[in-house]
């Protein structure tokens, strides 16, 4: 859905992974997948409403990580993919 509505240039799927966390007072183990969006920040916000729109998690891990560096190129290809079309 991110890549359809042009939020990321690429999803990158991890799992399934065994999560064990605290949530409302107890202690959690589920079975999750992560998922890594490569985008920009200007599209955080749409990002992230996109994905509490279909997730089933009351609160999921939603986090933007800074990128300090990176090819020209490769986040050239992100800027080419992402936002607008033209």
């Amino acid at each position: 859905m991110l890549i359809e509505k042009r939020l990321a240039a690429c999803v990158q799927t991890i799992g399934p992974i065994v999560s064990r966390y605290r949530w409302q007072g107890e202690i959690e183990e589920a079975r999750e997948w992560q998922c890594l969006a490569k985008t920009e920040e200007g599209l955080y916000e749409q990002v992230e409403r996109t994905i509490r729109a279909v997730h089933s998690y009351e609160e999921p891990e939603i986090l933007a990580i800074p990128v300090l560096a990176g090819s020209q190129g490769y986040l050239g290809w992100i800027s080419e993919n992402v936002g607008e079309v033209g």
